[in-house]
Order: structure tokens, then C-alpha cells, then sequence
């Protein structure tokens, strides 16, 4: 057995509880790995709360988590027992001192441990929605909750696409936006021109007017808002293919990240609270 933080139903933080979980041997093209730390992100906030339950019906959370590798499976040749890697757990399970990992990168001796557990589900969702909006060179995106820890690696990318960026964030973050390269707006408004899409990485935004501005729901995507299908919006999912290169393309890239804040494992509803009350301007991470 190996300790983790289990979910016991859905619905406030205190679902959140420290426990353990069965040790499970990596199958063929998997890895098993002891987890030095694991991140916390928006969409483990709403797969708690029940809003995303159904999609993602998991015991232990998290899709992010970097650490030693500790066993390998058949036909794994790219690591072996001891090399240090950063994983995306698309299947959830990080919030756990041992995880099995399907998606896996070398860690990069210059990354921390703490980004390296803080860049996988972020990066990986910021490459993903930008391709599948199929962003461009000379277009405009309006990117929602872009001081987050998704729209700050998404709007860094976008940018070096040559689109132009319209980061909506809180006036205390237009500072943050304008050093990444786009142009800041207040995210309680929105621009009143159109734009070609739209990147919703806050999971609570106005989809209606979304739509509008991007004039149909074709090129507007949420990450997390499930309210976006009724609307003809995607709700953006994990393309198991293409998982490889999107870490490849952000892991080592020397992006700007989001602040960091370590968390013992024990804390994960803690630091649900935190997130969940707006007041937190930092990515977390608990340390296994």
C-alpha cells in the first residue's frame, strides 16, 4: 500500500482525505513512479466539487506529478529505474506517494522539482487547445483566466505563434500579462470587437457572449466548463496521441510560469479551500 490523498465523494474540500491505496505494477509501456511532488490545478477543483464527476470518476486526483522513476514495464526503453521524470496523468492519480504513468518526460537537470511537478497537465492543456483552435500567425485570441497557471504557459505560446493575445485577468495581473507579451484586459469585461477564438482556461466565464465575440462557438473552447457542450462549445479533452510532443514542446522551453506554493500531500483540502476561495494567486504543489 502507499499513502494518498483519497476522494470520498463529491462536494466541499473535506471529501479530501489521507489514506492509502493499493501499489500497482506498471503494464506494458508504463512506469511506476515515486512522486517527489504532485500538482493542484482548477480542474482537480472541479472534479471534486461534482461539476465534472462524470467525466473524470477517479479515487485519487491529480494529473500532474514529477518524481523517480522506480520500475519499468515491457517495451519501456527511453528510462530506466532512478532516472528523475515528469508525468501527465490523464487518468488521474497524483495526489499519491507512487503513481503508474503512461506519459512520461526526462526532467530536465536545470527544472526544479517543484515546476517539473507544476508544468505536465498545464502545458499539455495549453498546446492541446491551441492546436485544436488552430491558432495562427495574425489572429487575434481572447484568453481567459491567462494569470492562471494554463493561460500563462497558453498565452506564451500564442505569442510566439504571432497571434495577438487579449489576456483577461484581474487589473493586479496586467502587469504579469504585458510582460508575456499580450495586451491585459479587466476580466469582469470583455473587448467589444470580435476576435477569431477564444480559450477559456477559467471554467467560468460568460460562454454566450464568448460565442459572440468569436462569432459562432466553432473556435471558442473550455477547458472545464460544462456548461460548453449545450452551447455548441468543446469541452476540450486529452488526445492520448499527441500527449508526447505537447510535454516535449513545454517542459525545458524556458517558459515564465506561474508562482509556486509547496503544500504537504496531508494539506490537499487545504489547499482546495484556498483555490476554491479566489484568494490564491499562486500554482500549488504538494510534496509526496
Amino acid at each position: 500500500m502507499t499513502r494518498a490523498i483519497l476522494l470520498d465523494g463529491y462536494g466541499t474540500p473535506d471529501v479530501l482525505r489521507l489514506g492509502e491505496t493499493e501499489v500497482l505494477e506498471p503494464g506494458a509501456g508504463q512506469i511506476r513512479v515515486a512522486v517527489r511532488f504532485a500538482g493542484v490545478g482548477p480542474t482537480d477543483v472541479a472534479i471534486r466539487s461534482g461539476r465534472l464527476a462524470a467525466r473524470f470518476p477517479g479515487k485519487v486526483l491529480g494529473f500532474e506529478a514529477a518524481g523517480t522513476v522506480e520500475s519499468v514495464g515491457a517495451d519501456v526503453t527511453d528510462v530506466t529505474v532512478g532516472d528523475e521524470v515528469a508525468v501527465f496523468l490523464p487518468d488521474l492519480g497524483g495526489y499519491a506517494e507512487l503513481v503508474v504513468a503512461d506519459h512520461w518526460v526526462p526532467k530536465p537537470p536545470a527544472l526544479s522539482w517543484a515546476d517539473a511537478a507544476a508544468l505536465p497537465a498545464s502545458g499539455e492543456a495549453a498546446v492541446r487547445v491551441l492546436d485544436q483552435l488552430a491558432v495562427t500567425a495574425g489572429e487575434t485570441v481572447l484568453l481567459l483566466g491567462a494569470a492562471g497557471s494554463v493561460g500563462t504557459i497558453a498565452t506564451q505560446l500564442a505569442v510566439a505563434r504571432g497571434a495577438t493575445v487579449i489576456a483577461a485577468v484581474r487589473p493586479d495581473d496586467f502587469a504579469l500579462a504585458s510582460s508575456l507579451g499580450a495586451t491585459p484586459v479587466d476580466y469582469r469585461t470583455v473587448p467589444g470587437h470580435r476576435v477569431d477564438a477564444v480559450f477559456d482556461a477559467s471554467g467560468r466565464s460568460d460562454l454566450p457572449r464568448m460565442i459572440e465575440l468569436a462569432g459562432g462557438p466553432e473556435r471558442v473552447i473550455t477547458l472545464s466548463d460544462p456548461h460548453g457542450p449545450g452551447l455548441g462549445v468543446k469541452l476540450s479533452e486529452v488526445v492520448p496521441s499527441q500527449v508526447k510532443a505537447a510535454l516535449a514542446t513545454v517542459v525545458g522551453a524556458g517558459l515564465t510560469l506561474q508562482g509556486r506554493t509547496v503544500a504537504p500531500l496531508a494539506d490537499a483540502a487545504r489547499v482546495h479551500a484556498l483555490l476554491e476561495s479566489g484568494s490564491a494567486r499562486t500554482k500549488f504543489v504538494l510534496e509526496a
